[in-house]
Protein backbone atom coordinates (compact mmCIF):
# COMPACT_ATOMS: atom_id res chain seq x y z
CA UNK A 1 0.00 0.00 0.00
CA UNK A 2 1.01 3.51 -0.66
CA UNK A 3 2.20 6.92 1.51
CA UNK A 4 0.39 9.29 1.31
CA UNK A 5 1.18 13.45 2.25
CA UNK A 6 -2.08 15.36 3.21
CA UNK A 7 -1.01 19.10 2.68
CA UNK A 8 -3.84 21.04 4.26
CA UNK A 9 -3.49 25.09 5.12
CA UNK A 10 -2.54 26.45 8.64
CA UNK A 11 -4.65 29.57 7.99
CA UNK A 12 -7.88 30.71 9.89
CA UNK A 13 -8.52 33.53 8.02
CA UNK A 14 -8.49 35.19 4.69
CA UNK A 15 -8.15 38.53 4.17
CA UNK A 16 -10.53 40.03 1.86
CA UNK A 17 -10.85 43.05 -0.96
CA UNK A 18 -11.77 45.45 1.22
CA UNK A 19 -9.20 44.38 3.84
CA UNK A 20 -11.42 43.07 6.37
CA UNK A 21 -10.80 39.14 7.32
CA UNK A 22 -12.55 36.34 6.38
CA UNK A 23 -12.63 33.46 9.05
CA UNK A 24 -11.91 30.15 7.23
CA UNK A 25 -9.32 26.79 7.23
CA UNK A 26 -10.09 23.95 5.41
CA UNK A 27 -13.23 22.23 4.13
CA UNK A 28 -14.44 19.46 6.34
CA UNK A 29 -16.20 17.35 3.70
CA UNK A 30 -12.78 17.64 1.23
CA UNK A 31 -10.29 16.21 3.80
CA UNK A 32 -13.03 14.06 5.54
CA UNK A 33 -14.18 12.22 2.33
CA UNK A 34 -10.91 12.49 0.68
CA UNK A 35 -8.70 11.05 3.67
CA UNK A 36 -11.42 8.45 4.88
CA UNK A 37 -11.66 7.04 0.69
CA UNK A 38 -7.79 6.69 0.45
CA UNK A 39 -7.50 4.93 3.92
CA UNK A 40 -10.36 2.77 3.45
CA UNK A 41 -8.51 1.64 0.22
CA UNK A 42 -5.22 0.70 2.72
CA UNK A 43 -3.51 3.74 2.02
CA UNK A 44 -1.27 5.39 5.03
CA UNK A 45 -2.35 9.50 5.21
CA UNK A 46 -0.62 11.64 6.89
CA UNK A 47 -0.87 15.20 7.65
CA UNK A 48 1.20 18.15 7.17
CA UNK A 49 1.03 21.81 7.44
CA UNK A 50 2.85 25.08 7.33
CA UNK A 51 4.91 25.29 10.51
CA UNK A 52 3.12 22.02 12.23
CA UNK A 53 0.28 24.09 12.61
CA UNK A 54 -3.12 22.59 13.94
CA UNK A 55 -5.56 23.11 10.84
CA UNK A 56 -8.25 25.10 11.64
CA UNK A 57 -12.01 24.00 10.17
CA UNK A 58 -14.12 25.62 8.42
CA UNK A 59 -17.07 26.05 10.84
CA UNK A 60 -19.07 26.86 7.76
CA UNK A 61 -18.22 23.50 6.15
CA UNK A 62 -19.85 22.06 8.99
CA UNK A 63 -23.46 23.53 9.18
CA UNK A 64 -26.07 21.01 7.94
CA UNK A 65 -26.73 23.37 4.92
CA UNK A 66 -23.25 23.25 3.78
CA UNK A 67 -22.84 19.69 4.31
CA UNK A 68 -25.59 17.62 2.98
CA UNK A 69 -27.84 17.77 6.12
CA UNK A 70 -27.19 17.30 9.62
CA UNK A 71 -26.82 13.49 9.53
CA UNK A 72 -23.93 14.47 6.91
CA UNK A 73 -22.72 17.18 8.96
CA UNK A 74 -22.47 14.87 12.37
CA UNK A 75 -20.35 12.36 9.97
CA UNK A 76 -18.09 15.23 8.98
CA UNK A 77 -17.87 16.07 13.36
CA UNK A 78 -17.52 12.53 14.10
CA UNK A 79 -14.57 11.65 11.45
CA UNK A 80 -12.60 14.95 12.74
CA UNK A 81 -12.48 13.80 16.27
CA UNK A 82 -11.52 10.47 15.50
CA UNK A 83 -8.42 11.69 13.91
CA UNK A 84 -8.26 14.56 16.35
CA UNK A 85 -4.63 13.60 17.39
CA UNK A 86 -3.21 13.30 14.00
CA UNK A 87 -4.95 17.38 13.17
CA UNK A 88 -3.10 18.36 16.28
CA UNK A 89 -0.19 16.80 15.82
CA UNK A 90 0.72 17.47 11.88
CA UNK A 91 3.92 17.39 10.51
CA UNK A 92 5.99 20.26 9.85
CA UNK A 93 5.65 20.99 5.48
CA UNK A 94 9.12 22.12 5.96
CA UNK A 95 10.54 18.73 7.12
CA UNK A 96 8.80 16.44 5.70
CA UNK A 97 11.19 13.57 3.30
CA UNK A 98 8.76 13.19 -0.23
CA UNK A 99 11.16 10.57 -1.08
CA UNK A 100 9.19 8.97 1.78
CA UNK A 101 5.31 9.05 0.12
CA UNK A 102 3.57 7.87 -2.84
CA UNK A 103 0.90 10.78 -3.29
CA UNK A 104 0.76 14.65 -2.27
CA UNK A 105 -3.17 15.27 -1.68
CA UNK A 106 -4.13 18.86 -0.70
CA UNK A 107 -7.97 19.49 0.00
CA UNK A 108 -8.95 22.89 -0.27
CA UNK A 109 -11.26 25.35 1.37
CA UNK A 110 -10.12 29.03 1.30
CA UNK A 111 -7.18 28.36 3.50
CA UNK A 112 -4.84 27.70 0.81
CA UNK A 113 -5.40 30.96 -0.59
CA UNK A 114 -3.90 32.50 2.30
CA UNK A 115 -1.05 30.19 2.79
CA UNK A 116 -0.38 27.49 0.50
CA UNK A 117 -0.37 30.05 -2.68
CA UNK A 118 3.10 30.87 -1.45
CA UNK A 119 4.56 28.33 0.51
CA UNK A 120 7.90 28.04 -0.62
CA UNK A 121 8.41 24.56 1.60
CA UNK A 122 5.22 23.46 -0.25
CA UNK A 123 6.99 24.89 -3.48
CA UNK A 124 10.44 22.85 -3.08
CA UNK A 125 7.85 19.88 -2.48
CA UNK A 126 5.80 19.71 -5.04
CA UNK A 127 8.93 20.91 -7.79
CA UNK A 128 10.39 17.10 -6.52
CA UNK A 129 7.60 14.83 -6.10
CA UNK A 130 6.49 16.51 -10.09
CA UNK A 131 10.40 15.03 -11.21
CA UNK A 132 10.15 11.91 -9.93
CA UNK A 133 6.55 11.67 -11.45
CA UNK A 134 4.51 11.00 -7.85
CA UNK A 135 0.69 11.82 -8.10
CA UNK A 136 -0.22 15.23 -7.26
CA UNK A 137 -3.69 15.75 -6.08
CA UNK A 138 -4.95 19.40 -5.25
CA UNK A 139 -8.62 20.18 -5.46
CA UNK A 140 -11.29 22.56 -4.85
CA UNK A 141 -8.97 25.59 -3.75
CA UNK A 142 -6.41 23.01 -2.93
CA UNK A 143 -4.76 23.83 -6.51
CA UNK A 144 -4.01 27.56 -5.26
CA UNK A 145 -0.80 25.57 -4.02
CA UNK A 146 0.05 24.45 -7.42
CA UNK A 147 1.45 28.41 -7.79
CA UNK A 148 3.97 28.24 -5.09
CA UNK A 149 5.79 25.49 -7.68
CA UNK A 150 8.31 27.18 -9.44
CA UNK A 151 11.37 25.73 -10.44
CA UNK A 152 15.16 28.10 -10.14
CA UNK A 153 14.42 29.91 -13.04
CA UNK A 154 11.20 31.53 -11.20
CA UNK A 155 8.82 28.92 -14.25
CA UNK A 156 5.73 27.49 -12.83
CA UNK A 157 5.76 24.08 -13.05
CA UNK A 158 2.54 23.09 -13.87
CA UNK A 159 2.03 25.67 -17.28
CA UNK A 160 0.30 24.03 -20.12
CA UNK A 161 -0.64 21.42 -17.89
CA UNK A 162 -4.76 20.16 -18.05
CA UNK A 163 -6.55 21.11 -14.54
CA UNK A 164 -9.50 21.81 -13.06
CA UNK A 165 -10.28 24.36 -9.98
CA UNK A 166 -12.92 25.95 -7.84
CA UNK A 167 -14.50 28.13 -10.76
CA UNK A 168 -14.78 31.98 -10.99
CA UNK A 169 -18.79 31.28 -11.23
CA UNK A 170 -19.10 28.72 -8.29
CA UNK A 171 -16.80 31.50 -5.89
CA UNK A 172 -19.19 34.41 -7.22
CA UNK A 173 -22.03 32.95 -7.28
CA UNK A 174 -21.37 30.75 -3.93
CA UNK A 175 -18.51 31.29 -2.59
CA UNK A 176 -17.11 34.51 -1.05
CA UNK A 177 -18.38 36.72 -3.91
CA UNK A 178 -17.02 39.85 -5.19
CA UNK A 179 -15.03 40.64 -2.19
CA UNK A 180 -12.96 37.80 -2.71
CA UNK A 181 -9.43 38.91 -2.65
CA UNK A 182 -8.31 37.17 -6.05
CA UNK A 183 -9.72 34.21 -7.86
CA UNK A 184 -7.44 30.70 -8.25
CA UNK A 185 -8.84 29.85 -11.97
CA UNK A 186 -7.63 33.32 -13.03
CA UNK A 187 -4.52 33.08 -11.23
CA UNK A 188 -4.12 29.56 -12.36
CA UNK A 189 -4.50 30.72 -16.04
CA UNK A 190 -2.63 33.67 -15.89
CA UNK A 191 0.41 31.41 -15.00
CA UNK A 192 0.20 29.64 -18.29
CA UNK A 193 -2.07 26.18 -16.83
CA UNK A 194 -5.09 24.72 -19.01
CA UNK A 195 -7.96 25.46 -16.94
CA UNK A 196 -10.75 23.04 -17.72
CA UNK A 197 -13.83 23.08 -15.93
CA UNK A 198 -17.36 22.01 -15.98
CA UNK A 199 -20.66 22.81 -14.81
CA UNK A 200 -20.72 24.39 -11.20
CA UNK A 201 -21.05 22.25 -8.13
CA UNK A 202 -20.76 19.06 -10.14
CA UNK A 203 -18.12 16.58 -9.47
CA UNK A 204 -15.27 17.14 -12.36
CA UNK A 205 -11.81 15.07 -12.26
CA UNK A 206 -9.28 16.42 -14.42
CA UNK A 207 -6.10 14.33 -15.06
CA UNK A 208 -2.97 15.24 -16.79
CA UNK A 209 -0.18 12.42 -16.06
CA UNK A 210 1.10 12.51 -12.60
CA UNK A 211 -1.40 15.37 -11.65
CA UNK A 212 -5.09 15.08 -11.29
CA UNK A 213 -7.41 17.77 -9.51
CA UNK A 214 -10.89 18.01 -8.74
CA UNK A 215 -13.23 21.27 -8.94
CA UNK A 216 -15.14 21.39 -5.79
CA UNK A 217 -16.57 19.76 -2.65
CA UNK A 218 -18.09 17.71 -4.70
CA UNK A 219 -15.19 16.02 -6.51
CA UNK A 220 -13.47 14.83 -3.56
CA UNK A 221 -14.83 11.18 -3.73
CA UNK A 222 -14.00 11.05 -6.77
CA UNK A 223 -10.50 12.78 -6.60
CA UNK A 224 -9.49 10.46 -3.71
CA UNK A 225 -10.52 7.15 -6.10
CA UNK A 226 -8.99 8.65 -9.03
CA UNK A 227 -5.99 8.66 -6.57
CA UNK A 228 -5.89 4.72 -5.77
CA UNK A 229 -6.77 4.24 -9.51
CA UNK A 230 -2.85 5.94 -10.08
CA UNK A 231 -1.16 4.08 -7.20
CA UNK A 232 -2.19 1.03 -8.15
Amino acid sequence: MANVLMVVSAADSLTMKDGSEHPTGFWAEELVVSHQTLVDAGHTVHIATPGGAKPTVDQVSLAADSAGGEERAEGFRDYLAKIGTELSQPLVLADVDIASYDAVVMPGGHGPMADLYKDADLGRLLVSADQDGKVIAPFCHGPAGLLSATDDAGTFIFAGRRLTVFSNEEELNGGTGENTPWLVEDALKEKGAIVNNAAAWSSHVVRDGNLITGQNPQSSEDVAKEVIKALG
